[in-house]
């Protein structure tokens, strides 16, 4: 099959660009003929929080790609309807995550239906935003519009998509691993490259309100009053940083907490999960993480709100424990269970032995399954 990806990828960083570089790597090992059309930007400057939108690392993950989509610039926009027309392609696939896109997908899309005869799937990571703005859904409504139909990783990404969209087609394939960061360190090494020692936990990725840093650090005098250890917090702020380090002055607990603001570049992700004994994601809502996809490469066991689709990927009591949102005692009661039950080697193999749901190859089986019951 002749398939066309329009989405992010390097020089652009971030989750969504190795998202779509590992889906073209495992489409094209599929068989598939596959062409990325990848964005020349992403974001407007004055709309971007973080310090860069370029992939900083040593370690890049490339891919073949052509800079033809402009999601920023409307007179793109029909020229790269003409170069999606030119290919041909049976299926064209785009990544959706936020309702920004939704107007120069629709134009796009609209105009490449009326030159060539494809079919158009969303892989849907949010069907509605973590944080809402004005116009999100008269945007993701316009966007879905003109898709035939969409690949959700979550049950409650599947469930947010038909309420706007009902009787949508759509499928259900968990997110696969990003498996893109090595293999495992051995734990004192990634301690030592780390300069922290004894027991660690993390919270990794970029901080926002929504993944509840600050019920984590509300939970931590209770866990440093029963067990010493050290909380990594490594993920550049896309919030105000001042107020969570005079949340950890408030608190005392700076002693045991590391802030390290700055995206993590490729070559280092491999230490922070070696490294971590436990990794603790106090959402307060979600969809999915490619944060648990991480952990389960490294075999690090996870303490996860339960909220959105983690529960699908954590199991609880069986690869980490699920807790209650914007709850700091259950987080922290969680955390100290893990210590005292000494389940790790217990996790670890539950984990080895569960990532096999969470395969590329299923994603692809996904998606010509998909393509194969839409309508000609």
């Amino acid at each position: 099959m002749k398939i066309l990806l329009i989405g992010p990828a390097y020089p652009l960083r971030g989750g969504m660009a190795q998202f779509f570089s590992l889906l073209f790597g495992a489409l094209n090992k599929a068989g598939h003929d596959t062409v990325f059309h990848r964005f020349i930007r992403q974001y407007p400057t004055f709309l971007f929080p973080g310090k860069t939108q370029k992939d900083e690392s040593g370690t890049p993950v490339k891919v073949e790609s052509l800079p033809y989509f402009n999601p920023l610039n409307p007179f793109n926009w029909p020229l790269a309807a003409v170069r999606i027309a030119r290919e041909r392609p049976d299926l064209v696939i785009l990544n959706w995550w936020i309702p920004f896109f939704g107007p120069s997908y629709a134009a796009t899309l609209w105009l490449a239906s009326r030159l060539c005869k494809t079919r158009v799937i969303y892989m849907v990571h949010n069907a509605i935003p973590h944080e809402k703005r004005p116009g999100d859904m008269i945007f993701t409504r316009l966007a879905f519009g003109v898709a035939d139909g969409f690949i959700v990783m979550s049950e409650a990404v599947k469930d947010d998509l038909l309420k706007l969209k009902p009787g949508a087609q759509c499928m259900y394939n968990p997110l696969p691993l990003f498996d893109l960061f090595g293999e495992p360190h051995d734990k004192e090494t990634a301690k030592r490259a780390l300069g922290v020692s004894g027991h660690v936990i993390l919270f990794f990725g970029l901080v926002r309100a929504y993944k509840g840093l600050m019920v984590l650090l509300d939970a931590m005098p209770e866990i440093l009053g029963r067990r010493d250890l050290t909380l990594l917090v490594a993920g550049e702020f896309y919030e105000d940083k001042q107020e969570y380090i005079d949340k950890i002055g408030a608190l005392g607990i700076a002693g045991s907490v590391r802030v390290l603001d700055r995206f993590i570049p490729n070559e280092e992700v491999g230490n922070y999960f070696s490294a971590a004994d436990l990794l603790v994601l106090p959402y307060r809502s979600a969809t999915q993480s490619a944060i648990t996809q991480i952990a389960f490469v490294f075999g690090t066991p996870v303490v996860a709100s339960r909220v959105g689709g983690l529960p699908e990927v954590v199991k609880d009591n069986e690869t980490g424990y699920l807790v209650p949102p914007d709850d700091p005692h259950a987080l922290a009661d969680a955390v100290l269970r893990f210590f005292e039950e000494g389940k790790t080697d217990t996790f670890r193999r539950n984990m080895e032995a569960g990532r096999k749901r969470f395969s590329w190859e299923g994603m692809v089986e996904s998606i010509t399954k998909l393509y194969s019951q839409l309508p000609r």
